[in-house]
């Protein structure tokens, strides 16, 4: 890397000590001047070891500020604890607050104070480190925030105005807040209403059922306004420019801790406010040329869309009717019959086994990215043309009976399992990891559940395989010679809640439902084709621990 000019050097003040401190357009250092005759008090804690070197990244300093020694406020009115009072020699200050990685890939914001010893170097300073920052183009200046109160804990506005409000004011970020009063309420205001040219980006603090409004109604708008029919599995989605930040504030919050490691509002808000870029694949999902919803996460049929389905009707039971409905869903050991067909992704680097998680900066997703780009829409539309002879026109078939399909489009990785449901998927390949669980014994299947938080490979089972795949259908048996649904409203209204109320009797129902990111869609004949980065978050992927643990042990004050 070519070594980068300094702006600024000087010698000032901070610890009881003088420091090099110097600016390049890259990073900001300083390093402790060693002298002879160092006095250190054994009730004055120094943070800082003799000659060592300190440095932040120019890109993840958040705000600088002149320092009001007189009043010990700064100039937005944030009482600052002097933890060192001025000497004559250096009666002038200016605090620099950045980012500082913690333990397990948390973000803290952190401040020093550099003591200067005459007021027109300390105004050099603040300038010369404002103007670097204002070269940040990546960065938000006015974002649209979207607060569900009733998510998770019900704690989203408290969230916001306790622990992100301040730090986007403090990195001079203006927001228009919208507290939504009910379902789809961001998804149709984003749809009809909002103004979104004046936005950098869109916030949603909440879980993921809000975040799935979001990218509904951002990505629709973007469909609307370039003239493309979201009806169409074969279309090519335009991608959507404004970028999506999330705040955690609900149950599980999946999204943010498969894209920033970790579920935490201080975080994810850091995130944002450098101007961090993450792009993701979305799924569309369609039934019988009507789309219905976008994925981003998960969609599962058979297990997860019965515990879901179950756990809607216990709602009064709060969190805990996740862990009932997934006990009781795994006794009942429920199997449907169908057929799957789908695409392999035969051009791409790696597969759901290799062991190489997506991380930040991955190279599979940018090879993967470049590959994308380079297919035609013609290529496109060819490669989804679809027989129902099996292997012909570039498409799998597969027929059997399954207990779960599931396709994740990320690793779905959770604090329950860290690993996810497909631990090597990647965020933003073009692909989406289909598995597929075959009928087995309870005992077999409970092994393949309890692998979800293990470091085994999940997908080392006879009864279990995975296909890194474009595009897929899934068509249930009795779909096949009827229709789904006079299937839907007879039979399954006759029999199917007889099966599920009563498992004992030993028969299964014919339908299972689709868990589509944590909502039920309406129809199990479904086919979803991936498209390809086309939203970006304010995220940029998890870093690898080695790069938390060695900034943290260089930087932390």
């Amino acid at each position: 890397m070519e070594k980068q000019p300094r702006l600024l050097s000087s010698q000032l003040f901070l610890k009881n000590s003088v420091f090099e401190v110097s600016l390049n357009r890259v990073i900001l250092t300083w390093k402790e001047i060693p002298t002879k005759n160092k006095r250190v008090s054994g009730n004055i804690h120094h943070p800082f070891k003799i000659g060592t070197s300190h440095s932040v990244s120019v890109s993840e300093i958040l705000a600088v500020q002149e320092l009001d020694l007189e009043s010990g406020t700064k100039d937005d009115g944030r009482w600052q604890k002097m933890s060192q009072k001025p000497t004559e020699a250096y009666p002038y200050a200016f605090t620099v607050s950045y980012v500082r990685r913690a333990r397990k890939h948390r973000w803290r914001c952190t401040d020093v104070t550099f003591f200067c010893p005459e007021w027109a170097l300390c105004q050099q300073w603040v300038q010369t480190i404002k103007e670097q920052l204002a070269e940040l183009t990546s960065r938000p200046k006015h974002l649209l925030v979207y607060i569900n109160p009733y998510g998770g804990k019900q704690q989203g506005t408290c969230i916001y105005e306790q622990k992100v409000a301040p730090l986007f004011a403090r990195a001079s970020i203006s927001t228009d807040v919208i507290v939504t009063e009910h379902a789809n309420h961001a998804r149709d205001h984003l749809r009809t209403v909002a103004e979104l040219k004046q936005y950098d980006g869109v916030v949603c603090v909440g879980g993921d059922g809000m975040f799935s409004e979001i990218v509904h109604g951002l990505v629709s708008r973007t469909q609307k306004d370039n003239g493309v029919d979201q009806n169409s599995p074969e279309e090519k989605l335009v991608a959507c420019s404004l970028r999506i930040g999330i705040i955690p504030a609900g149950s599980t919050d999946c999204i943010c801790y498969g894209t920033v490691g970790i579920n935490d509002p201080v975080t994810s808000a850091l995130h944002i406010i450098v101007g961090d870029s993450q792009p993701m694949d979305v799924c569309s999902v369609h039934h019988n040329k009507t789309f219905l919803k976008y994925s981003v996460s998960l969609l599962g049929y058979g297990f997860y869309g019965d515990v879901l389905a179950d756990s809607e009707r216990k709602r009064w039971m709060g969190p805990a009717r996740y862990d009932f409905s997934g006990f009781k869903t795994f006794l009942t050991h429920h199997y449907y019959e169908g057929t799957v067909s789908f695409q392999p992704a035969t051009d791409t680097l790696g597969t759901p086994r290799d062991k190489s998680p997506c991380r930040a900066g991955c190279l599979t997703c940018l090879h993967n990215r470049q590959q994308y780009s380079e297919d035609s829409s013609d290529k496109y539309k060819t490669d989804t043309d679809f027989s129902d002879s099996e292997n012909e026109g570039g498409w799998r078939v597969i027929r059997g009976k399954f207990l779960a399909i599931n396709a994740a489009s990320m690793s779905c990785a959770c604090p329950r399992s860290p690993k996810g449901l497909s631990p090597a998927a990647h965020l933003a390949d073009g692909t989406t990891d289909l598995i597929l669980v075959r009928k087995c014994s309870r005992f077999n299947f409970l092994r393949h559940l309890i692998r979800h938080t293990s470091k085994d490979d999940q997908f080392d089972m006879t009864f279990v395989e995975v296909h890194r795949v474009r595009r897929f259908r899934f068509l249930p048996r009795h779909c096949q010679n009827d229709s789904e649904q006079d299937l839907r409203e007879n039979g399954k209204r006759l029999f199917g809640q007889i099966c599920r109320d009563h498992p004992a009797r030993g028969c299964s129902p014919a339908f299972s439902s689709w868990n589509c990111d944590g909502e039920i869609l309406p129809h199990a004949a479904i086919e979803v084709g991936v498209h390809c980065q086309l939203i970006k978050l304010f995220a940029r992927g998890i870093e690898e621990p080695p790069v938390f643990e060695d900034v943290a042990a260089t930087c932390a004050i």
